[in-house]
This record gives structure tokens, C-alpha cells and sequence, in this order.
């Protein structure tokens, strides 16, 4: 897992530690107003993804074998996510429907590790890549950070992430960006 490289409306460039592998896939688009931020176009933009964010490979070359046909069932489970983790961060459980989707999913076999190089056998195909992102979701919901799956504090942003650190009490999807923007308006407030 690897931080997600993040651009604001505004522009602003900041990093948000999601803290699992099936929350990174939130920020690679999605429908409505997330698609203007889709970056899932091609195959080899869902391969290079993976290499970075699933396997931490980003400057290595994994072999990820992943076809236009696996973009639309992968876009279908970034949308299940999307779903479950919002549901997660307040309070609920995800649906029938989303949770039987998660299943089905995970139910295929996923992404092997090996000791050699590249750490994974290859190549990854993409039926290993959904299995890999509903078991890491599945782990997530069921796991110590089930309570832990947060939408960031700030008003206006909405993103998830599970708060992994050992207090809990993260409220920032980044400090950089949204903790910081509060730290002004706290202190401009005390100014006034």
C-alpha cells in the first residue's frame, strides 16, 4: 500500500494515507462528481496502479496482466467500496447486495505471494486483483479498524480512510491539507 497522490479542486496537491489497499481504489475515480477524477481509462492504467498502490512495485517491473475487459467489473467494485466505506464511516454495515458482491469477489483466488522477487507470482491477472481489493475490504470490515473507517472532519471534503493510527483519533483525511486549513481558521479565529 502506498499513499494516494491527491489534487484538490483547487488545485492543491496533497497525500492521503487511506490505510488499506481497497480504500487507495476510492480515489482513482468513480460516477458522479468523482468521475471527473478517473484515472482508470486504459489497461495499463489499472496495471500501473496496481503495481504501485496493490503491490508496492512502482518502480519495478511486475508483470500485471489486465485487459480492458477487467476495467468495467473493477469500476463496479470501486463502486461497491465507495458504498460500503461510506456506510462504514457512519456507522453501518454495507447492504445485501454490496456485501454479496464483496463475496463473490473474494471468493476468487487472489494475488499469490513468493518469497523471489517480485514478491507476488506473475502474472497478476485482473480476477486476482478484485479477489486481492474485496479480501483487503473484507479483512477491513471485519478486522481491528471496522470502527476505525472515517470520513475526514473537514466540511468539505469527503474522504474516507481507516484510522490506523495506535490512538485512533485521526481526523484528517491529510494534515497537509485539511488538518492545516483547520489549524488556520482556529487561529485566525483566536486573532479576531
Amino acid at each position: 500500500m502506498s499513499p494516494v497522490d491527491m489534487r484538490s479542486a483547487e488545485g492543491t496537491e496533497f497525500v492521503v494515507d487511506t490505510g488499506a489497499p481497497c480504500l487507495d481504489l476510492l480515489y482513482t475515480g468513480g460516477e458522479g462528481k468523482r468521475a471527473r477524477w478517473e484515472i482508470l481509462h486504459a489497461p495499463g492504467d489499472l496495471a500501473r496502479w496496481v503495481a504501485t498502490h496493490l503491490l508496492g512495485q512502482a518502480d519495478a517491473a511486475v508483470a500485471v496482466d489486465v485487459t480492458a475487459e477487467d476495467l468495467i467489473p473493477t469500476k463496479e467494485l470501486r463502486e461497491v467500496l465507495w458504498r460500503t466505506a461510506n456506510r462504514s464511516a457512519d456507522g453501518d454495515g454495507p447492504t445485501a447486495a454490496d456485501s454479496a458482491a464483496l463475496d463473490a469477489a473474494a471468493a476468487r483466488p487472489d494475488i499469490a505471494p513468493q518469497l523471489r522477487p517480485p514478491g507476488v507470482v506473475t502474472p497478476v491477472t485482473g480476477s486476482q486483483v478484485l479477489s486481492t481489493l474485496a479480501r483487503d475490504a473484507i479483512t477491513l470490515l471485519t478486522g481491528p479498524y471496522a470502527e476505525r473507517i472515517k470520513r475526514c472532519a473537514a466540511d468539505d471534503c469527503a474522504i474516507v480512510f481507516a484510522d490506523t493510527s495506535r490512538a485512533g483519533t485521526r481526523r484528517w483525511c491529510s494534515m497537509a491539507r485539511c488538518g492545516n486549513r483547520d489549524k488556520v481558521r482556529a487561529h485566525r479565529k483566536k486573532e479576531k
